[in-house]
């Protein structure tokens, strides 16, 4: 995004309000109803949901982590990745007025561990 777009989400101040807490509840949401939207995910009773949302000049942009927690033996990696994807799309959502022209890239697992397949470490790139 552009600065000035950055600005506008730092400061709170969107037309459609708190860019940064709107997208932090819209991330818990999507994490909570992942089995809605992708078939073939089955419903989980999560223990915990993070949502880290950082405003960063130099991109300039929003970096938006994710990590969610089950008690079960089962990954949750679909619940974090769609939380992330959901938090970039309200984002863009509440500032395409100001710029559309704003990127949602590098949607990526960084860690995951339980679940058949195990642990789960992404190179640092």
């Amino acid at each position: 995004m552009q600065p000035k777009t950055l600005e506008i989400v730092r400061s709170g101040n969107a037309k459609k309000g708190d860019v940064l807490g709107a997208a932090r509840i819209a991330a818990i949401m999507a994490a909570k109803r992942t089995h809605e939207l992708i078939p073939l995910c089955h419903p989980l009773a999560l223990n915990e949901i993070e949502i880290d949302l950082a405003t960063d000049a130099k991109l300039p942009g929003v970096i938006v982590k994710a990590r969610v927690k089950v008690s079960g033996k089962t990954g949750v990696e679909m619940e974090a990745l769609t939380a992330v994807s959901v938090a970039c799309l309200t984002i863009y959502d509440m500032v395409k007025a100001v710029e559309r022209q704003m990127r949602i890239e590098g949607i990526r697992l960084i860690e995951k561990s339980g679940g058949k397949s195990g642990h789960f470490r992404a190179e640092v790139r």
